[in-house]
């Protein structure tokens, strides 16, 4: 594994970004009469196996019709991974192992993605903003016992940082910390980890199932300040999934799948749950705990979306899988701790993939969800006053994989 920062842009390479512009054709809006647009991520259904993502703009998420033939621009790579920070729009590709890379578009007055930077970089498996910046982490699953930390400046593009943390060191248990995602908590970042065996033939497996923890790290240093700890849950988050959000008031909530396994077989004996950290501390708040397998018939929480004050959409299963996304969505709120089935949606036995990189309004209400079924690809409003969700944009010739939004760059 590459550790150190000019072995992954190359020497000298910390400004060595080729900028890159758009054409100047005028939008569907005449020229400088566009304010923003949303981006949809499209994987084109009708090309062979292994094909790259489409980046496409579309003006409402409500109604009309986009398509991928002959339409947006193609993505370098299978797997992509998306972002926006600081108002750019970052696509990661996932290299399997190899050497990935990270492309950055912003929104000019025409309404089109103008490119701005695109370089090779290491696969990382967790990213997030904080404090405007990208920090990315790269995690050995075995052999290597250092997870490799990068910081993106989002305004210079720039690598500013790097460094190490030792995974056998942060579990502390004879296994490794797997991080599972980054968070911004106050001016903390907190990384949510899998404890696993990194060996054995079950790299992901743990003799560990029915514990959940949080590795505390101050920034930018990075430095490992603790390590949270909770008895009453199984882990945070999935694999390359957030499973924690700060909301409002400075109050952490985070929910787990329960879906530990050991040697393939589910292991964990505890329930898919909400739990939280209050503002301000350290420790799991012991007088909250919000089992949600008990108020949804024994489904559990794959994914969610966060709308604001306090409530989430979260997407719900009925068999536990360390990799299954739910097609199934509910209405949750951590505050009072309800929970309701989301009407509206296609029938879960129909649905090939629901989307989980969505876009919220954070108005505690709406957020839109992509569903592909056999019958095409759309994007749902849901409505969680009403817990209701509406077919609105349709993408033709594509699964949508990401749905973000852009306003024009200054």
């Amino acid at each position: 594994m590459r550790t150190r920062l000019n072995n992954w842009l190359g020497a000298g390479a910390l400004a060595a970004f080729t900028l890159m512009g758009c054409t100047n054709d005028d939008g569907p809006d005449g020229p400088g009469n566009v304010s923003e647009r949303f981006v949809i991520a499209s994987t084109p259904t009708t090309a062979s196996d292994g094909v790259a993502d489409y980046l496409l703009t579309a003006e409402s998420l409500t109604s009309g019709t986009i398509s991928t033939v002959g339409n947006g621009i193609e993505q370098d790579g299978t797997y992509r991974y998306y972002i926006t920070i600081n108002n750019k729009f970052f696509s990661l590709l996932y290299g399997q192992g190899n050497p990935g890379a990270v492309t950055t578009y912003q929104l000019n007055n025409q309404g089109q993605l103008a490119k701005l930077s695109d370089f090779q970089a290491e696969t990382v498996q967790a990213f997030a903003e904080i404090d405007d910046d990208l920090l990315m982490m790269k995690i050995p699953r075995s052999g290597a016992e250092d997870a490799t930390w990068y910081q993106m400046d989002t305004d210079m593009l720039q690598i500013t940082g790097d460094g190490l943390t030792n995974i056998v060191d942060v579990a502390n248990n004879g296994e490794r910390a797997h991080f599972t995602w980054l968070t911004q908590v106050g001016d903390k970042v907190y990384a949510p980890y899998m404890s696993i065996k990194g060996c054995c033939d079950d790299n992901f497996g743990t003799n560990n199932p029915d514990s959940a923890w949080v590795a505390v790290y101050d920034y930018p240093s990075m430095e490992l300040e603790k390590v949270i700890k909770d008895d009453r849950t199984s882990y945070i988050g999935r694999y390359f999934t957030e499973g924690l959000t700060e909301v409002e008031n400075g109050d952490v909530y985070a929910f787990s799948s329960g879906v530990a396994t050991n040697n393939g077989e589910a292991s964990s004996t505890l329930p898919s749950a909400f739990v939280r950290i209050k503002a301000g501390q350290t420790e799991f708040d012991q007088s909250y705990y919000f089992n949600i397998e008990e108020v949804a018939d024994g489904y559990h929480v794959t994914d969610k979306t966060y709308l604001g004050d306090g409530k989430f959409v979260v997407n719900m299963h009925n068999e536990k899988g360390a990799y299954t996304t739910g097609s199934r969505l509910a209405i949750v709120n951590v505050y009072d701790e309800s929970f309701t089935w989301v009407t509206g949606t296609p029938d879960p036995e129909n649905v090939l993939r629901v989307t989980t990189n969505n876009y919220s309004l954070m108005d505690g209400n709406t957020a839109y969800i992509g569903f592909t079924t056999e019958q095409g690809s759309w994007v749902y409003e849901v409505d969680a006053t009403s817990a209701t969700a509406t077919q609105g944009l349709k993408v033709e010739g594509g699964t949508i994989t990401a749905i973000s939004k852009l306003d024009v760059a200054e």
